[in-house]
């Protein structure tokens, strides 16, 4: 990959700082169900990887790809938007994503049906739904960025 990454930019750290949320990891085994190999995109430093599957990680920032723990199921530095997986080759995925990343030039929501053979998992958030603990919680102050401010990020 040679386009810069967003994390990247402001991923430095984030492994010796990010722990998973088990509200969140509880919900995202919950939606994979019986799913025994799992596509873990845009997986980070593999905060949501779980360890009772086999796991494939793909994950576009090379600077999250070196903050992945040892023994960390295996990375394959990709995007969204270009996944090398073979059609229907996994039974469950995981995306925890930015709304960015799933439309557009080559339209990520198209891999992951490509390569999906029975279920997508996603992960992400609609601004325009208030109440949600994760921004309540973590983020609050991302309530009071409007949009425009966000979109030099996409």
């Amino acid at each position: 990959m040679t386009t810069p990454q967003l994390y990247d930019q402001i991923g430095g750290g984030y492994g010796a700082y990010r722990r998973p949320d088990p509200r969140i990891a509880a919900a995202i085994v919950r939606a994979l169900g019986d799913a025994d190999t799992v596509l873990n995109v845009g997986a980070g430093a593999g905060s949501y990887e779980p360890a009772d599957r086999t796991v494939v990680a793909v994950e576009p920032s090379l600077a999250m790809i070196r903050q992945r723990g040892k023994g960390s199921p295996p990375v394959v530095q990709a995007s969204a938007t270009h996944l090398p997986i073979s059609r229907r080759r996994l039974r469950g995925l995981s995306r925890r994503t930015h709304r960015s990343s799933l439309a557009g030039s080559g339209n990520g929501l198209a891999e992951l049906k490509r390569v999906a053979r029975r279920r997508v998992v996603l992960f992400t958030w609609d601004p325009a739904s208030p109440g949600f603990w994760l921004t309540d919680e973590y983020f609050p102050a991302l309530m009071t960025i409007g949009s425009s401010d966000l979109s030099h990020h996409r």
